[in-house]
C-alpha cells in the first residue's frame, strides 16, 4: 500500500508543477459526471469561494499549500515521535478544508488540491500513525458536515473523524446514539466578515452539537490573556473549572465556541473512563470539536492550541503522564510554517 501511495504521489506532484491546478482531489472519490450534474453558480470574494444561491449557498476558504508543506508538518509529528519514544503513541490527522469536496469543476484553479498533500504528508511519517479521515468525510459529504456560514468544519465532520481516530489508536468509542443532540438556531459564523460579503446572512443554518451520555467528565481551564495582536501570551489564570460545552442563544455567531470557548488556554478534562491512556491533542480550532467525542476513549484529554502554549512540551508530556499525542491540524494550518514552528519551539521554550 506504501508503495502505491508513493506511485499516487509523486504522479500528483509531477501533474501538480507542470499543469495549472485544475483538476481536484474529488476526482479520487467521486465520477466527474456527479459533479457536472450538480454544478451550481460560483464566485469569488475576497479570497473565499462562494457556491450556489439561497439556502444552498457554501461560502469555502480556499487552499494554497502543496506537498513541500506537508512534508515539514508531517516530519514535526517525527520529531516528536524521536523525541517522546516509544511509551508515547504520536498520531497526525489533518483535517481537510470543506472546499476539497464541494468545489465545482469550474472553480478548480482557485484552490489546489489537498488530497495529494496528505498523502505525501503519511508517506514521511517514521513511527507516526497515520489518521486518514479523507475517505471517510469523503462518504458522508452528502451529509452536514461542513459550516456553510461558518469556516470549520461542523460538529457532525469532528464525530466520524474522531471515530476513525478512535479505531488507529485502539481505544472504545461510543456511537452517536449515545449522546443528546443541542441545536443554535439561526447560526451564520465568521463567513460574512472574512468574505466582506453579506449575502449568507439571509440563510443561517442549524448548529448541531453532541452532548456524551453516562460519562462523567470535568474540565479545567488555564486561560491566557493576550495582548492587542492576540499574539502573545502576557498573562494566565489559575486553574479553573468550568463546563466544557459553553452555551449560546439562538443567532449567536459564537456558536462553534460552544468547545471550551475558544483556543487560549489550556484544557484539560478528567473522565470516569479508567484505562490508563491520556491523550493530548495539538490543534487549531478545528480540533476543538473532538475531545467530546473522545470521553469514553481516554480517562483524561489535554487540549493544545497550536498558538498558545509557554510551558516546555516534553515536562508537560512527562508531568501529566500522556500516552497518546495526536496532531490535528486543519489543511491550512498545516500548510503553514507558523503552525509547525511553534510545535518545534514548545519541545525547546
Amino acid at each position: 500500500m506504501k508503495v502505491i501511495r508513493r506511485i499516487i504521489t509523486a504522479l500528483t506532484v509531477m501533474a501538480m508543477t507542470i499543469l495549472p491546478a485544475t483538476s481536484h482531489a474529488q476526482g479520487y472519490y467521486y465520477d466527474d459526471d456527479d459533479w457536472h450534474e450538480t454544478e451550481m453558480p460560483v464566485r469569488r470574494t475576497n479570497g473565499i469561494m462562494i457556491l450556489g444561491k439561497g439556502s444552498e449557498m457554501r461560502y469555502m476558504s480556499c487552499y494554497g499549500g502543496c506537498p513541500d508543506n506537508g512534508e515539514a508538518y508531517a516530519q514535526t509529528a517525527n520529531t516528536y515521535k524521536k523525541t517522546f519514544g516509544r511509551n508515547v503513541n504520536v498520531y497526525l490527522m489533518p483535517i481537510p478544508l470543506a472546499v476539497e469536496f464541494y468545489c465545482p469543476p469550474t472553480a478548480y484553479e482557485w484552490s489546489r488540491e489537498q488530497l495529494p498533500v496528505m498523502m505525501h504528508m503519511f508517506d514521511c511519517l517514521e513511527g507516526v500513525k497515520a489518521v486518514d479521515i479523507y475517505p471517510t468525510l469523503s462518504e458522508h459529504s452528502d451529509e452536514r458536515i461542513y459550516s456553510r456560514t461558518d469556516h470549520h468544519w461542523l460538529p457532525l465532520g469532528a464525530y466520524y473523524a474522531a471515530e476513525k481516530f478512535a479505531r488507529v489508536a485502539k481505544v472504545p468509542f461510543k456511537k452517536l446514539n449515545n449522546y443528546d443532540a443541542y441545536v443554535v438556531h439561526d447560526f451564520v459564523g465568521t463567513m460574512p466578515k472574512f468574505s466582506k460579503d453579506n449575502a449568507i446572512r439571509r440563510f443561517p443554518e442549524d448548529f448541531v452539537y453532541y452532548v456524551p451520555r453516562g460519562v462523567r467528565f470535568t474540565t479545567t481551564y488555564i486561560n491566557y490573556t493576550l495582548d492587542g495582536a492576540r499574539k502573545n501570551i502576557i498573562g494566565e489564570t489559575e486553574p479553573m473549572v468550568h463546563d466544557f460545552f459553553m452555551k449560546y442563544k439562538d443567532g449567536s455567531a459564537a456558536a462553534y465556541s460552544t468547545f471550551m470557548g475558544g483556543d487560549a488556554k489550556i484544557v484539560r478534562v478528567e473522565t470516569s473512563t479508567r484505562n490508563h491512556r491520556r491523550l493530548m491533542i495539538l490543534k487549531d480550532s478545528f480540533g476543538n470539536a473532538l475531545p467530546g467525542y473522545l470521553f469514553y476513549s481516554f480517562e483524561e484529554i489535554h487540549v493544545i492550541d497550536c498558538r498558545y502554549f509557554n510551558r516546555n512540551m516534553i515536562d508537560y508530556v512527562k508531568g501529566n503522564k500522556i500516552t497518546d499525542i495526536l496532531f490535528a491540524n486543519n489543511m491550512g494550518h498545516a500548510s503553514n510554517s507558523a503552525t509547525w514552528e511553534m510545535y518545534l519551539k514548545y519541545l525547546e521554550q
